[in-house]
């Protein structure tokens, strides 16, 4: 069948002849109302950094801000185009219906984000753990939330999961406690050990006095005898605390002679075999 090139072309033309003005205009606004609400977005960006608003709420409320004016935008174009908005309106209602029970998980993630900076459950800056993941919370978006891991992995979580799931929060309480279990040998002097612990325990200005550092034989354990060491520090310097009590207690063990046995087993043979 032969297709008249000629009559889509008439058509075209006409169209353009009709609408040409309308579309260019409605072109021209469409670039400049894009450029105009990222001018909108640094403005605000400054604005909330000048007036040092929560760091938590400005990535989230900076994207609502330039989605919002996008569909104003392209809603505007639209009309100027011709295109009949109450039609369009009530045709988006129904499709909206639709597509928004066809994006549940996307909705819930909204609404679990909005409950996230209500609630405030973690911050940008916090140190958090859940669903398998530990990080430091870099963003809070509409949709997820961006944390970077300590091997500087970027993780992004979707907000639903995250106001429902269960997480840690290392950096909620201004200070934490460090746990130690140090194993030393059935020969050694448990006192002498616990008294070159509590000497470098006391040592360090890190450890908080209140709760006092708390040093006692925890364990007969199978191949050692393990004292339970527990500390309190400000919670920014945990790690740094502990990995050098880590250091020292060994240090000190191995100059004075306390000795750190590996894991080992007795095998007792009885003198009575058989024939």
């Amino acid at each position: 069948m032969d297709i008249d090139i000629s009559k889509y072309t008439d058509l075209i033309i006409s169209f353009l002849i009709t609408n040409g003005v309308k579309l260019l205009v409605a072109i021209v606004v469409l670039l400049f109302g894009l450029w105009v609400i990222k001018a909108i977005n640094k403005v605000v960006r400054r604005r909330m950094e000048k007036k040092s608003f929560d760091p938590t709420l400005q990535p989230f409320i900076r994207s609502l801000i330039s989605n919002l004016l996008k569909v104003l935008l392209v809603i505007t174009v639209m009309s100027m185009v011709g295109i009949e908005m109450t039609s369009f309106i009530a045709i988006l209602g129904a499709a909206g219906l639709a597509v928004g029970l066809a994006l549940s998980g996307t909705l819930q993630n909204f609404a679990g984000g909005v409950m996230i900076l209500i609630l405030k459950p973690f911050k940008v800056g916090d140190l958090i753990e859940t669903s398998g993941y530990r990080g430091v919370v870099k963003e809070i978006l509409i949709f997820n939330t961006v944390l970077t891991t300590v091997d500087n992995k970027r993780v992004i979580l979707p907000n639903g999961g995250l106001s429902t799931n269960s997480l840690i929060n290392f950096n909620a309480e201004s200070t934490r406690r460090v746990d130690f279990t140090f194993g030393i040998s059935y020969n050694d002097d448990v006192e002498k050990a616990k008294k070159i612990i509590n000497d470098i325990v006391s040592a360090d200005d890190r450890i908080l006095k209140d709760p006092l550092p708390f040093v006692r034989m925890g364990e007969l354990a199978d191949s050692s005898v393990n004292i339970i060491t527990r500390v309190w520090v400000d919670t920014p310097e945990y790690w740094n605390v502990h990995f050098d009590i880590l250091e020292k207690v060994y240090a000190a063990f191995n100059a004075n002679n306390v000795s750190i046995p590996y894991p080992q087993m007795d095998v007792h043979v009885s003198g009575n075999q058989a024939n």
